[in-house]
């Protein structure tokens, strides 16, 4: 199906380096085709008023996000994360992986990457959050594509709320959209949004196909998947995530990075860790902001200190093989959703 694409150059598998790649040439807005601005505009009112009513944080879930065909196409084509170009976000507060360069995306994600960053969709979010002057963030920082298999997990947390190589760029909507044919509910993996004083779990959003979540970024969004994922070995959960921002004409002072609590149930050893890794993605957070480095420097010492743990259990036990079960990335930080 070719969703009226204008013709683009062949996927090649390789670049000059070994790495995946594509090539496309620009699309004309009426040939794109991937989103259905009719449709949704039509129910601008009623979602709308669905955002702001949202609890416990304004957000709005919306199933059939594109043409079913559309989502099924972009599930087969989401890679297999087997490359150095995958980041490893993987450190006690999550375990999971994510590509952000998208020269490397396969054409089809690609091109929707494309559209909903595009100017024409980003104001039909403004409209939906009721926030204006959104703007995408070409950068893909934090977001992407995502993967997590058997034994990843996401601990409730709030997002960093400045880019962290843009200083003024105010971080105020996520989207999130699953690409997850045949999950079952028995996997977990529900993304669950908390109460303000983190006392429980207020409502879950469902990993179907083609289900997007439209939420407000901010001090009281805690959300996540703590509980590790018990799906098949060769079955990952699939996401594509995208953030948008306003701009800040004066100074901020009151930026953070992401801010991970512990549940009632979790104790206060585990608060304690969780605690202590968040102080240490804040100080990898603040690093990136002076030094602009990326997130491929942390993945690939993440990625080392996986391997080692891995190579010093001689007989795993069944436990600690479900605490850290995904396999390490040839060569191999903070993340989202």
């Amino acid at each position: 199906m070719s969703y009226g694409l204008v013709p683009i150059e062949p996927w090649d598998s390789t670049n000059e380096r070994g790495r995946s790649r594509m090539t496309s040439a620009p699309l004309v807005a009426e040939d794109r085709g991937l989103f259905p601005y009719a449709r949704w505009r039509a129910q601008l009112p009623s979602l709308a008023q669905q955002f702001r009513e949202g609890k416990p944080f304004q957000h709005i879930q919306v199933s059939d996000f594109l043409s079913t065909r559309l989502a099924q196409d972009l599930s087969d084509e989401f890679p297999v994360p087997n490359s150095s170009a995958w980041i490893q976000y993987k450190h006690y507060n999550e375990n999971k992986t994510g590509l952000t360069k998208r020269e490397l995306f396969p054409p089809l994600l690609a091109k929707v990457t494309e559209e909903l960053n595009s100017p024409e969709f980003v104001a039909w979010i403004s409209e939906v959050s009721g926030i204006p002057d959104l703007i995408a963030d070409p950068e893909l920082e934090g977001g992407g594509l995502h993967q997590s298999g058997r034994g990843g997990f996401l601990n409730v947390h709030t997002d960093f709320n400045m880019h962290h190589h843009h200083k003024n760029w105010r971080r105020r909507i996520n989207l999130i959209l699953y690409l997850n044919p045949g999950w079952q509910p028995e996997w977990g993996g529900a993304l669950e949004f908390w109460d303000v004083n983190m006392r429980h779990c207020v409502t879950t959003v469902l990993l179907l196909l083609n289900n997007a979540v439209i939420f407000k970024s901010n001090e009281i969004a805690f959300h996540g998947f703590p509980g590790k994922l018990t799906c098949p070995e060769n079955v990952s959960r699939k996401s594509l995530a995208f953030y948008y921002y306003t701009i800040e004409r004066d100074a901020v002072h009151d930026t953070h990075s992401t801010n991970y609590m512990p549940r009632p149930e979790d104790g206060k050893a585990k608060a304690a860790l969780i605690w202590l890794d968040k102080q240490a993605v804040h100080l990898y957070s603040k690093a990136k902001e002076r030094f602009g480095i990326g997130d491929d420097i942390a993945s690939k010492v993440l990625g080392l200190l996986s391997r080692k743990r891995r190579t010093a259990r001689v007989e795993p036990s069944p436990a600690s093989q479900d605490a850290d079960p995904i396999a390490p990335l040839p060569t191999p930080q903070d993340s989202e959703n």
